[in-house]
């Protein structure tokens, strides 16, 4: 079973978005719900702290909305400890579209176990 609320620090809406390069400076976090291996639910939510936060603040943030993992196109050290802490793993990959993720993910071509 594959189970999992994957967010994904995104420049747009949905899943034909892209990825954002900085996960603190995304517009929007798109949160997707995977269950036995198929997409369940897609949601979009704005970044409450696009314009400005503090350390910890995002991965509070993406926590709170019950992500398990959080995907993004960049992320320093001290922020991945963050959301390690909250149990939120952290995964970069490169400006790709949510949706061409997602199939390689759904595929195991990219880890987030």
């Amino acid at each position: 079973m594959f189970n999992v609320k994957i967010a994904f620090a995104s420049e747009g809406k949905g899943i034909d978005a892209f990825i954002s390069k900085h996960f603190g400076r995304s517009r929007y976090y798109v949160f997707v719900e995977i269950e036995n291996k198929k997409v369940k639910k897609v949601e979009t939510k704005e970044n409450p702290f696009s314009e400005s936060h503090e350390p910890g603040d995002v991965p509070g943030f993406v926590y709170k909305e019950g992500a398990d993992v959080i995907v993004s196109g960049g992320m320093g050290p001290k922020a991945m400890d963050w959301f390690r802490k909250h149990d939120v793993k952290p995964v970069i990959t490169g400006a790709e579209r949510i949706e061409d993720v997602l199939k390689k993910i759904l595929k195991g071509e990219v880890k987030i176990d």
